[in-house]
């Protein structure tokens, strides 16, 4: 990992470090072992992590995982691809997200016809 995305490093990390070791080293060895090569190698790793921090909407975990795909090998366009790809999810959602807004108005619909009615 380059020290750019040497995360740990950062001020706010080394106080949380230092506020509590134990877990905070527990979640360094589980992001270790979460982007270790295994099925999966690091560069698709790292472009599955951009996709979901755009979906998060973790700004500096954006930066921190584009810089690291760019590290494995990432093309730009294969970062694209990945920033695409967490674009139509958070599309999808909000259209899935329709079937609230369809029941309420299906509600309001009834409602006013009752109204009407008496």
């Amino acid at each position: 990992m380059t020290k750019h995305n040497d995360w740990t490093a950062t001020p706010s990390s080394k106080r949380l470090s230092a506020l509590g070791p134990e877990p905070f080293q527990r979640f360094v060895d589980f992001e270790r072992a979460a982007f270790k090569a295994g099925a999966l190698d690091r560069k698709t790793k790292e472009l599955i992590a951009i996709a979901v921090t755009l979906t998060t909407q973790c700004d500096s975990c954006i930066t921190h995982h584009t810089h690291a795909a760019k590290a494995e090998g990432a093309t730009d366009e294969e970062i694209a691809e990945a920033v695409f790809v967490a674009m139509e999810l958070r599309a999808g959602a909000a259209l899935s997200h329709f079937r609230s807004v369809h029941a309420a108005l299906t509600e309001i619909a009834a409602a006013e016809r009752r109204e009407a009615a008496e």
